[in-house]
Protein backbone atom coordinates (compact mmCIF):
# COMPACT_ATOMS: atom_id res chain seq x y z
CA UNK A 1 0.00 0.00 0.00
CA UNK A 2 1.98 3.26 -0.91
CA UNK A 3 1.62 6.32 1.51
CA UNK A 4 -0.98 7.92 -0.72
CA UNK A 5 -3.86 5.15 -0.46
CA UNK A 6 -4.01 5.63 3.26
CA UNK A 7 -6.93 7.90 3.11
CA UNK A 8 -9.05 5.79 5.28
CA UNK A 9 -6.31 6.53 8.38
CA UNK A 10 -6.87 10.78 9.57
CA UNK A 11 -4.49 13.66 9.33
CA UNK A 12 -4.01 15.15 12.43
CA UNK A 13 -3.61 18.82 12.10
CA UNK A 14 -2.64 21.06 15.26
CA UNK A 15 -3.65 25.07 15.59
CA UNK A 16 -7.23 24.18 13.37
CA UNK A 17 -9.21 26.48 15.12
CA UNK A 18 -7.21 29.48 14.42
CA UNK A 19 -8.39 32.71 13.50
CA UNK A 20 -7.97 35.03 10.03
CA UNK A 21 -5.83 33.50 8.19
CA UNK A 22 -4.86 30.88 9.76
CA UNK A 23 -2.57 27.51 8.62
CA UNK A 24 -4.12 25.21 10.57
CA UNK A 25 -7.93 26.21 10.04
CA UNK A 26 -7.13 26.42 5.90
CA UNK A 27 -5.60 23.27 5.79
CA UNK A 28 -7.95 21.56 7.29
CA UNK A 29 -10.58 22.73 4.28
CA UNK A 30 -8.29 21.71 2.10
CA UNK A 31 -7.35 18.39 3.21
CA UNK A 32 -11.37 17.52 3.33
CA UNK A 33 -11.70 18.97 0.17
CA UNK A 34 -9.05 16.44 -1.16
CA UNK A 35 -11.01 13.29 0.52
CA UNK A 36 -8.77 13.10 3.09
CA UNK A 37 -10.48 11.95 6.82
CA UNK A 38 -8.85 14.95 9.40
CA UNK A 39 -8.59 15.29 13.07
CA UNK A 40 -8.49 18.72 14.33
CA UNK A 41 -7.19 19.58 17.58
CA UNK A 42 -8.33 22.13 18.85
CA UNK A 43 -7.40 24.15 22.85
CA UNK A 44 -11.10 24.81 23.46
CA UNK A 45 -14.82 23.57 22.52
CA UNK A 46 -16.30 26.83 21.01
CA UNK A 47 -17.57 28.00 17.70
CA UNK A 48 -14.44 27.58 16.08
CA UNK A 49 -14.62 24.19 17.29
CA UNK A 50 -18.02 23.58 16.07
CA UNK A 51 -17.63 24.98 12.80
CA UNK A 52 -14.68 22.19 11.85
CA UNK A 53 -16.80 19.84 12.68
CA UNK A 54 -19.17 21.64 10.51
CA UNK A 55 -16.71 21.40 7.52
CA UNK A 56 -16.68 17.36 8.30
CA UNK A 57 -13.61 16.81 10.94
CA UNK A 58 -13.27 14.92 13.43
CA UNK A 59 -12.49 17.50 16.33
CA UNK A 60 -10.30 16.26 19.40
CA UNK A 61 -9.72 18.91 22.38
CA UNK A 62 -6.32 18.93 23.76
CA UNK A 63 -3.28 20.33 24.69
CA UNK A 64 0.25 20.28 22.77
CA UNK A 65 1.95 20.06 26.46
CA UNK A 66 -0.04 17.37 27.86
CA UNK A 67 0.90 13.61 27.28
CA UNK A 68 -2.92 12.17 27.32
CA UNK A 69 -4.30 13.96 25.27
CA UNK A 70 -1.67 14.14 22.67
CA UNK A 71 -1.65 10.59 22.82
CA UNK A 72 -5.40 10.68 21.66
CA UNK A 73 -4.82 12.82 18.91
CA UNK A 74 -2.40 11.09 17.69
CA UNK A 75 -3.25 7.17 18.31
CA UNK A 76 -4.31 5.87 14.85
CA UNK A 77 -3.20 8.71 12.35
CA UNK A 78 -0.32 8.38 9.94
CA UNK A 79 0.27 11.93 8.93
CA UNK A 80 0.85 15.46 11.36
CA UNK A 81 1.20 18.85 10.37
CA UNK A 82 2.54 20.38 13.87
CA UNK A 83 2.14 24.03 14.12
CA UNK A 84 1.98 26.64 17.20
CA UNK A 85 1.61 30.28 17.51
CA UNK A 86 4.70 31.46 19.36
CA UNK A 87 5.22 30.69 22.68
CA UNK A 88 7.34 29.95 25.65
CA UNK A 89 6.02 26.64 25.65
CA UNK A 90 7.02 25.95 22.08
CA UNK A 91 10.09 23.54 22.59
CA UNK A 92 7.97 21.32 24.67
CA UNK A 93 5.05 20.83 22.98
CA UNK A 94 7.20 19.79 19.60
CA UNK A 95 9.36 17.06 21.68
CA UNK A 96 6.22 16.16 23.21
CA UNK A 97 4.41 16.09 19.91
CA UNK A 98 7.37 13.93 18.33
CA UNK A 99 7.54 11.62 21.51
CA UNK A 100 4.16 10.36 21.37
CA UNK A 101 4.48 10.47 17.22
CA UNK A 102 7.07 8.09 17.58
CA UNK A 103 5.40 6.22 19.62
CA UNK A 104 2.52 5.34 17.46
CA UNK A 105 4.55 5.03 14.40
CA UNK A 106 3.72 7.92 12.21
CA UNK A 107 4.59 7.53 8.77
CA UNK A 108 5.02 11.84 8.26
CA UNK A 109 5.68 14.77 9.92
CA UNK A 110 4.86 18.40 8.55
CA UNK A 111 7.12 20.69 10.70
CA UNK A 112 6.03 24.70 10.72
CA UNK A 113 8.78 26.22 11.11
CA UNK A 114 10.12 29.68 10.24
CA UNK A 115 12.70 30.74 7.74
CA UNK A 116 14.72 33.00 9.80
CA UNK A 117 16.38 29.53 10.80
CA UNK A 118 17.58 28.97 7.43
CA UNK A 119 20.38 31.71 8.39
CA UNK A 120 21.08 30.09 12.12
CA UNK A 121 23.22 27.39 13.17
CA UNK A 122 25.10 26.17 15.91
CA UNK A 123 27.17 29.43 16.42
CA UNK A 124 24.46 31.78 15.05
CA UNK A 125 20.87 32.88 16.34
CA UNK A 126 18.89 35.81 17.23
CA UNK A 127 17.81 37.99 19.87
CA UNK A 128 14.53 36.33 19.78
CA UNK A 129 13.57 33.25 22.15
CA UNK A 130 10.97 31.78 19.88
CA UNK A 131 13.74 31.63 16.86
CA UNK A 132 15.86 30.34 19.46
CA UNK A 133 13.66 27.67 20.27
CA UNK A 134 12.02 27.30 16.55
CA UNK A 135 15.86 26.04 16.09
CA UNK A 136 16.22 23.65 19.23
CA UNK A 137 12.71 22.42 17.75
CA UNK A 138 14.22 21.45 14.02
CA UNK A 139 17.25 19.95 16.05
CA UNK A 140 15.22 17.55 18.24
CA UNK A 141 12.98 16.40 15.11
CA UNK A 142 16.03 15.48 13.25
CA UNK A 143 17.34 13.43 16.21
CA UNK A 144 14.17 11.84 16.81
CA UNK A 145 14.10 9.85 13.65
CA UNK A 146 10.42 10.92 12.86
CA UNK A 147 9.97 10.90 8.82
CA UNK A 148 9.97 15.27 9.12
CA UNK A 149 9.49 17.55 6.34
CA UNK A 150 10.46 21.74 7.12
CA UNK A 151 8.34 24.18 6.28
CA UNK A 152 9.89 27.70 6.84
CA UNK A 153 7.62 30.66 5.45
CA UNK A 154 9.12 34.10 5.69
CA UNK A 155 6.76 36.92 7.50
CA UNK A 156 2.98 36.31 7.10
CA UNK A 157 1.08 38.96 5.13
CA UNK A 158 -1.80 38.60 8.01
CA UNK A 159 0.12 38.84 10.73
CA UNK A 160 2.19 42.21 9.60
CA UNK A 161 -0.18 44.04 7.65
CA UNK A 162 -3.79 42.42 9.03
CA UNK A 163 -3.59 42.67 12.43
CA UNK A 164 -0.33 45.21 12.78
CA UNK A 165 -1.13 47.37 10.49
CA UNK A 166 -4.96 47.31 9.23
CA UNK A 167 -5.73 49.93 12.09
CA UNK A 168 -3.28 52.67 10.86
CA UNK A 169 -4.56 51.91 7.40
CA UNK A 170 -8.52 52.49 8.22
CA UNK A 171 -7.78 55.46 10.21
CA UNK A 172 -5.10 57.84 8.94
CA UNK A 173 -4.11 56.25 5.40
CA UNK A 174 -0.61 55.21 7.26
CA UNK A 175 1.00 52.23 6.57
CA UNK A 176 2.71 52.23 9.94
CA UNK A 177 5.81 49.90 10.74
CA UNK A 178 9.30 49.75 12.10
CA UNK A 179 10.91 48.17 9.27
CA UNK A 180 13.28 51.12 7.86
CA UNK A 181 13.57 50.86 4.05
CA UNK A 182 13.98 47.19 3.77
CA UNK A 183 12.62 44.73 1.62
CA UNK A 184 10.28 42.29 2.48
CA UNK A 185 8.87 39.12 0.75
CA UNK A 186 5.71 38.37 3.10
CA UNK A 187 3.11 35.21 2.29
CA UNK A 188 -0.37 34.45 2.56
CA UNK A 189 -0.83 31.71 5.59
CA UNK A 190 -3.17 30.50 3.11
CA UNK A 191 -0.46 29.49 0.37
CA UNK A 192 1.36 28.37 3.33
CA UNK A 193 -1.61 25.78 3.93
CA UNK A 194 -2.18 25.15 0.29
CA UNK A 195 1.67 24.03 0.44
CA UNK A 196 1.19 22.09 3.16
CA UNK A 197 -1.64 20.27 1.91
CA UNK A 198 0.10 19.27 -1.37
CA UNK A 199 2.74 17.63 1.05
CA UNK A 200 0.61 15.51 3.19
CA UNK A 201 -1.72 14.30 0.72
CA UNK A 202 1.22 12.28 -0.49
CA UNK A 203 4.14 13.13 1.79
CA UNK A 204 6.61 9.95 0.33
CA UNK A 205 8.82 12.44 -2.15
CA UNK A 206 8.92 15.45 0.46
CA UNK A 207 10.10 13.45 3.69
CA UNK A 208 13.63 14.97 4.70
CA UNK A 209 13.23 18.11 2.73
CA UNK A 210 12.86 21.95 3.67
CA UNK A 211 10.81 24.47 2.27
CA UNK A 212 11.81 28.04 2.14
CA UNK A 213 8.75 29.68 1.11
CA UNK A 214 9.03 33.22 0.44
CA UNK A 215 6.02 35.83 -1.19
CA UNK A 216 4.60 37.41 -4.70
CA UNK A 217 7.71 39.63 -4.58
CA UNK A 218 10.29 41.31 -2.16
CA UNK A 219 10.13 44.87 -2.40
CA UNK A 220 10.27 48.10 0.48
CA UNK A 221 7.37 49.38 2.29
CA UNK A 222 7.07 52.35 0.37
CA UNK A 223 6.25 50.05 -2.70
CA UNK A 224 3.60 48.37 -0.62
CA UNK A 225 2.14 51.51 0.06
CA UNK A 226 1.25 52.36 -3.24
CA UNK A 227 0.14 49.07 -4.13
CA UNK A 228 -2.25 49.66 -0.87
CA UNK A 229 -3.28 53.00 -2.55
CA UNK A 230 -4.09 51.19 -6.08
CA UNK A 231 -5.80 48.20 -4.33
CA UNK A 232 -8.12 50.18 -2.19
CA UNK A 233 -8.36 53.75 -4.44
CA UNK A 234 -7.16 55.71 -1.73
CA UNK A 235 -3.58 57.38 -1.02
CA UNK A 236 -1.78 55.38 1.74
CA UNK A 237 1.38 56.43 3.10
CA UNK A 238 4.61 54.81 4.54
CA UNK A 239 5.17 56.05 8.04
CA UNK A 240 8.08 54.41 9.76
CA UNK A 241 7.67 54.62 13.25
CA UNK A 242 10.75 54.26 15.47
CA UNK A 243 10.91 50.63 17.09
CA UNK A 244 10.68 51.94 20.74
CA UNK A 245 7.54 53.92 19.73
CA UNK A 246 5.38 50.84 18.17
CA UNK A 247 6.77 48.44 20.98
CA UNK A 248 5.29 50.61 23.72
CA UNK A 249 2.11 50.72 21.52
CA UNK A 250 2.39 46.91 21.56
CA UNK A 251 2.79 46.79 24.81
CA UNK A 252 -0.35 48.83 25.82
CA UNK A 253 -2.41 46.72 23.56
CA UNK A 254 -1.44 43.68 25.91
CA UNK A 255 1.25 42.01 24.11
CA UNK A 256 2.76 39.08 25.67
CA UNK A 257 6.07 39.52 26.82
CA UNK A 258 7.49 37.00 25.18
CA UNK A 259 5.79 37.93 21.07
CA UNK A 260 6.29 41.37 21.80
CA UNK A 261 9.64 40.34 22.17
CA UNK A 262 9.68 38.57 18.79
CA UNK A 263 8.35 41.26 17.01
CA UNK A 264 10.38 43.60 17.93
CA UNK A 265 13.37 40.95 16.71
CA UNK A 266 11.88 40.52 13.59
CA UNK A 267 12.01 44.18 13.23
CA UNK A 268 15.27 44.75 13.19
CA UNK A 269 16.18 41.75 11.09
CA UNK A 270 13.79 43.48 8.78
CA UNK A 271 15.76 46.55 8.92
CA UNK A 272 18.73 44.47 8.60
CA UNK A 273 17.60 43.05 5.12
CA UNK A 274 17.24 39.02 6.12
CA UNK A 275 13.93 39.25 5.19
CA UNK A 276 14.97 40.65 1.40
CA UNK A 277 14.34 37.05 0.06
CA UNK A 278 13.01 35.02 -2.35
CA UNK A 279 12.66 31.49 -3.52
CA UNK A 280 10.37 29.18 -5.67
CA UNK A 281 9.38 26.92 -3.52
CA UNK A 282 5.69 27.30 -3.34
CA UNK A 283 5.67 26.82 -6.89
CA UNK A 284 7.28 24.01 -7.29
CA UNK A 285 5.43 22.31 -4.24
CA UNK A 286 1.68 24.15 -5.60
CA UNK A 287 2.13 25.35 -9.48
CA UNK A 288 0.69 28.42 -8.01
CA UNK A 289 2.56 31.64 -7.90
CA UNK A 290 1.86 33.24 -4.64
CA UNK A 291 -1.00 36.01 -3.18
CA UNK A 292 0.07 39.16 -4.44
CA UNK A 293 0.14 41.84 -2.17
CA UNK A 294 -2.47 43.74 -4.26
CA UNK A 295 -4.63 40.55 -4.45
CA UNK A 296 -4.55 40.16 -0.36
CA UNK A 297 -5.42 43.63 0.34
CA UNK A 298 -8.50 43.54 -2.09
CA UNK A 299 -9.54 40.51 -0.49
CA UNK A 300 -9.36 42.14 2.64
CA UNK A 301 -10.56 45.70 2.15
CA UNK A 302 -13.09 46.21 4.25
CA UNK A 303 -10.36 45.50 7.11
CA UNK A 304 -8.47 48.31 5.96
CA UNK A 305 -11.60 51.09 5.34
CA UNK A 306 -13.47 52.61 7.74
CA UNK A 307 -17.29 52.73 7.58
CA UNK A 308 -19.98 55.16 6.35
CA UNK A 309 -20.89 55.43 10.36
CA UNK A 310 -17.17 55.53 11.09
CA UNK A 311 -16.98 58.37 8.94
CA UNK A 312 -19.82 60.66 9.71
CA UNK A 313 -18.38 60.57 13.77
Amino acid sequence: MTMKSTHDSPILVTGAAGDIGAIGRNLTAMLLAKGHKVRALVRREDERAEALRQLGAEVVQGNLTDLDSMHRAIAGVARIYFGMSVSPAYLEATVNTAAVARHHEVKAFVNMSQMTVTQMSITETTDSPQHKLHWLAEQALAWSGLPIVTVRPTVFLESFFLRLAAAGVRDNDELVLPLGDSKTSPISAVDVARAVSVILDDPAPHIGQVYNLTGFESADLNHYARVFSEAIGRTIRYRDVPLSVWTETLREFGVPTHLLNHLVVMAELHKQGRYDRMTDDLFKLTGKTPTSMSDFVKLYSTEFTRSEAEKTL
